[in-house]
């Protein structure tokens, strides 16, 4: 009786087992879950599906500094019959307002005429001010410089209307608000820097480490403010990092919009106000696409790399 018993102990057990292991097979392992970072808000994007995979206070209205220059670029480059070769001359009155706001400078010279291409990378690489000016005189629309800038800063709100980007209100070409009120969240952001990077223009400004000003600036070389995707030693040289903006600013803080391919997988991230963003970024990036090659890693997370001012 007993010897029966166990028999069909064993049994049961052995069909328990074999069960068990054909689930354990057939379901999928859960997700790790985000690694934790410093940011007041932070949004991690699956960029070809555009499914969310971390959210933190996502919705939530920040200001976004210089990051709000992603729309400035996306503005001119998806307006209508752009011609990337128009020459623009630079005024002083847009060298006056980056010096009266103690704004970033692409160093533009009064009466150089830079071409709306060198603009662009003005605008993205050094975070010009002076260049965003330039590019809302031009592409906006009206009789007077304060009228096409206004105009500009409609069309600002007009694509992001678009986007679904609901949470998002701008009163500036470059981040720098005169009433406070130049708003957005990080799913926001995520969602136009998906939008943006399907562009190879905008794609191939973002990635670019540095540019050749072309004699338009008083400095001769534009380096990218984006960390990430700078060489070590003077970056993290992040593997697989393409883009995309940084932005700091009083009431802002330290912002990053990144985005990384790995493992056949491209992934948007934004951090708003984050003391941390690089080593934050690196996280989120290892998570979301997967790891670098450790030694990679482990050199980049130590360098004492100062933060930059945008």
């Amino acid at each position: 009786m007993i010897s029966n018993l166990l028999r069909r102990s064993r049994a049961a057990l052995a069909i328990t087992v074999a069960t068990g292991a054909l689930i354990a097979v057939g379901a999928p392992a859960e997700a790790a879950s985000a690694p934790a970072t410093t940011a007041a808000s932070h949004f991690v994007m699956d960029s070809v599906t555009g499914s969310t995979l971390s959210s933190k206070y996502g919705d939530t209205k920040r200001q976004s500094a210089s990051t709000t220059k992603i729309m400035t670029a996306y503005v001119v480059l998806t307006s209508s019959g752009i011609d990337l070769n128009k020459k623009v001359t630079v005024q002083q009155a847009y060298l006056d307002y980056v010096y009266r706001e103690g704004a970033s400078s692409a160093y533009l010279k009064a009466g150089a005429t830079p071409t709306v291409r060198q603009l662009l990378y003005a605008l993205m690489l050094p975070s010009g001010c002076d260049a965003a000016y330039a590019l809302a005189d031009t592409f906006g629309s009206g009789t007077t410089r304060a009228a096409r800038v206004q105009s500009f800063i409609a069309k600002m709100n007009a694509k992001a209307k678009v986007l679904g980007m609901t949470n998002t209100t701008y009163d500036t070409f470059d981040g720098i608000s005169p009433t406070g009120a130049n708003l957005t969240t990080a799913r926001d952001l995520a969602k136009l820097t998906r939008a943006a990077m399907k562009g190879t223009t905008f794609k191939a400004l973002v990635k670019a480490t540095s540019y050749s000003s072309g004699g338009t600036s008083t400095v001769a070389t534009w380096k990218n403010t984006n960390l990430l995707i700078q060489p070590s030693p003077t970056g993290y040289g992040v593997p697989g990092a393409i883009g995309v903006k940084t932005g700091t600013g009083t009431a802002a803080g330290k912002c990053i919009v990144f985005s990384a391919t790995r493992n056949g997988k491209t992934v948007i991230g934004v951090l708003l106000k984050d003391e941390e963003r690089y080593a934050d970024a690196i996280k989120l990036i290892d998570w979301a696409a997967g790891p670098a090659t450790t030694s990679t890693l482990q050199r980049s997370a130590t360098e004492p790399i100062p933060d930059v001012l945008d």
